[in-house]
């Protein structure tokens, strides 16, 4: 289902039903990968995790890898289509540009009462950031997995100084990948974000909403012109809000 406005229904359709699966396909895989990789250190039994009912496996680890390398195999192939579905397809709202970073800090000082949000096209800066934040993460996750897979199922013999690297670099992007994702999380409890929460579930969001806050956005829907004043102030935050196809695509919310 395209970008498209529910008049009726008082909705705007944000993402459509294949970039909510392409969304869940990645969380869920990334934390069933972060769960198993916590279990394939010793610390499931030490905390009791293998006593809650389902979780008894938990303290074996031939059976947590396993089960992180099934889950890599979805959070892997997700991750692929996420960026050969939108690149096809010219997708780039959620590309960083310049400005980006000082309309952040901009956004953030209107949650505490200070000036107002500028209008925002499909995605706020923060979230562009965000993204491009995950994504080096993400990356860094992949590669070096890659590399300790291949010296555990393919080459024990790889350089020690290799897998030494990749444990380090995997480790690292481990930690920041939980601290991206507890950020994602704590992005959306805040209350000017929180009418975005039903569009990863529903893919809609409330017309009102989007037409006060993601005016850019909506100006293309509807055929509208926001004038050169308006599309000027969007500097601040989106300046060129886009057209085409720009700030359509890739999932989030």
């Amino acid at each position: 289902m395209e970008e498209r406005v529910l008049e009726r229904k008082g909705l705007v359709v944000r993402h459509s039903l294949l970039e909510r699966i392409e969304h869940w396909a990645v969380a869920l895989s990334g934390l069933v990968l972060v769960a198993t990789g916590f279990f394939e250190l010793p610390v499931a039994r030490r905390y009791f995790i293998t006593e809650i009912p389902g979780l008894g496996w938990s303290g074996d680890y031939i059976t947590s890898l396993g089960i992180h390398y099934a889950a890599s195999a979805v959070f892997i192939a997700a991750c692929l289509f996420h960026l050969v579905h939108h690149g096809l397809l010219r997708h780039d709202g959620m590309v960083p540009r310049r400005g980006d970073l000082r309309a952040s800090v901009e956004v953030i000082r209107t949650f505490f009462g200070k000036g107002e949000e500028p209008p925002f096209d499909k995605y706020l800066p923060e979230q562009r950031l965000a993204w491009a934040g995950m994504a080096v993460i993400i990356a860094l996750l992949i590669l070096s997995g890659l590399v300790k897979t291949w010296k555990n199922l393919v080459d024990p013999q790889m350089s020690p100084a290799l897998v030494l690297t990749a444990t380090w670099v995997h480790n690292g992007a481990f930690l920041l990948f939980i601290l991206a994702f507890a950020a994602h999380i704590g992005a959306l409890v805040l209350k000017p974000n929180r009418p975005m929460v039903r569009s990863i579930f529903t893919g809609t969001v409330r017309l009102d909403y989007a037409r006060k806050r993601h005016p850019l956005w909506m100006s293309r829907l509807e055929g509208e012109s926001l004038g050169p004043e308006k599309g000027t102030k969007g500097g601040a935050g989106d300046t060129a809000g886009g057209h085409g196809r720009t700030g359509q695509g890739a999932s989030g919310p």
